[in-house]
């Protein structure tokens, strides 16, 4: 059974370091700042994430299950901006149903992040994303269409440049 995801102080300490310089404009693999409103307060919430090239499209996928940008991104209707070298693109983020999630949610989690270091994808996705789940790395597909009801995945649709 996967465990629950908590956000404890290593987690903010290192959301607060991405943040601090993906907002420098350096580029970090396809790492973006997503901004959406909060779903309390409506003040702009900004979150460190990876956006997924799959094809011809880009993804956000949830790894740690249905966590608070994703909360916040459905309570805005998937209308956000995405902020990557100091470029802010308006966007609309479509939750796609298992079926269509499933083979990008298993794209994301065999490939990880695209330029970042195979050895530290695989750290990575062993000791912080593999126990959120419950399928394997060489699990069928159906077993990750049952997981994206647990790990949503968002179409990035372009609203606007700006």
């Amino acid at each position: 059974m996967a465990k629950q995801y908590r956000v404890g102080a290593l987690v903010r300490f290192n959301n607060a370091f991405m943040r601090a310089v993906l907002r420098t404009g350096v580029r970090f693999g396809t790492f973006a700042i997503l901004i959406v409103p909060g779903r309390r307060t409506g003040r702009p919430i900004h979150t460190p994430l990876v956006v997924f090239p799959y094809g011809e499209n880009r993804y956000l996928v949830a790894p740690y299950g249905i966590v608070n940008w994703v909360h916040n991104l459905r309570a805005a209707d998937g209308r956000a901006e995405l902020v990557s070298r100091r470029r802010s693109e308006k966007i609309t983020a479509v939750e796609l149903p298992p079926e269509q999630a499933a083979p990008v949610l298993r794209h994301s989690l065999l490939n990880g992040p695209p330029r970042i270091p195979r050895l530290v994808v695989r750290l990575y996705r062993r000791f912080s994303v593999l126990p959120y789940f419950d399928v394997q790395m060489d699990s069928p597909l159906e077993d990750f269409e049952r997981a994206a009801s647990q790990h949503p995945v968002f179409l990035i649709r372009s609203r606007s440049t700006g």
